[in-house]
């Protein structure tokens, strides 16, 4: 569906878009790099506005979300489209393709984020959300309306301008944002984007929401030990209780070099464990993913593949009564 969009200005006979940091400036007929926003006479248009390319009821876990919400579902969507141009992109026959979708009103599918008793709400992920706009601040704001104790969550490159993210962050429960690197080059070079405005929207979000980060390890690119060392070294500087999801990377897209070797996963979870409390390895099947106080190291929430087992229902330790960064 064609939607006038939020967050551009005219600039002579083109468009000036305000949505995210690339800033396009879109002649008549063309879009933006994400490839949803278009210039149509004169105006700014989204042309994904409540188009779903896939729709599937997941564990939180498999988002990532390990300390929001454990062992329940939620309803995740996705469009197509993206701000970013990542060569090891995972999900690229929706992100780089403009393909098949189905159209679904927001209060369609918040309505049907209740249909399972397990499910906690709707998770916008997949493709990059934040393209998604428009859509996504309908049916976040007609979802907390209508059923204010669900989730919304969103899985984010976390590359969009201040003034949108403020108006979004209201109606937003947890964000899992993909830092990709420490790099300014590996953010030109291999995302097609800036590391800065990434670093903005964190720093924004994890005082607004639940926060958790995912760092995709790629072999030899950006899982050196200082890279390590320096990325969680910074998120420590926010809050050394945010929950990092080390990813090992396997060859996707345009990526072909080989797979990021384990011993390297599990250094970089040592060096990250210096300074972070919670530090999870994905993509590496048969790992202890469970979550330990970080105090007295109780087992707090089991965890084998997507199997949950959670020993408390309150963000406390039983055993020595530290508090536990967890969403229950």
């Amino acid at each position: 569906m064609i939607k006038k969009a939020l967050y551009w200005k005219k600039d002579g006979e083109r468009i000036h878009c305000l949505l995210c940091p690339h800033n396009c400036l879109i002649a008549e007929g063309k879009s933006g790099i994400c490839s949803v926003r278009v210039n149509k006479e004169g105006v700014l248009q989204t042309i994904n506005y409540g188009e779903i390319a896939t729709l599937s009821l997941d564990p939180v876990e498999k988002k990532p979300f390990y300390h929001y919400k454990p062992g329940k579902k939620i309803l995740s969507a996705g469009t197509f489209g993206c701000n970013f141009s990542c060569r090891f992109c995972q999900n690229h026959t929706i992100s780089q393709n403009h393909c098949r979708t189905e159209f679904m009103l927001p209060e369609h599918l918040a309505a049907g984020s209740t249909v399972s008793d397990d499910n906690i709400g709707i998770a916008f992920t997949y493709n990059e959300p934040t393209i998604w706009y428009e859509y996504i601040l309908d049916t976040a704001k007609t979802l907390k309306e209508a059923f204010p104790e669900m989730s919304v969550i969103l899985i984010t490159n976390g590359y969009i301008e201040t003034e949108p993210l403020a108006e979004l962050l209201p109606f937003v429960d947890a964000l899992n944002i993909d830092l990709k690197s420490m790099g300014g080059q590996f953010y030109r070079r291999l995302c097609g984007g800036e590391i800065k405005p990434v670093l903005r929207t964190i720093e924004a979000a994890y005082r607004k929401c639940h926060l958790e980060i995912t760092a995709l390890l790629i072999n030899g690119l950006n899982d050196s030990e200082e890279e390590i060392e320096r990325l969680a070294s910074y998120l420590s500087g926010l809050d050394e209780n945010i929950p990092l999801h080390l990813s090992r990377y396997f060859p996707a897209y345009r990526m072909t070099r080989p797979p990021t070797d384990i011993d390297v996963m599990k250094k970089a979870k040592d060096i990250a464990g210096k300074y972070l409390n919670y530090i999870y390895l994905g993509n590496m099947p048969q790992q202890d993913n469970s979550t330990y106080c970080h105090v007295c190291n109780e087992l707090l929430v089991q965890r084998t593949a997507y199997f949950v087992r959670s020993l408390i229902n309150q963000a406390i330790c039983p055993k020595c009564g530290a508090h536990v960064r967890i969403v229950f």
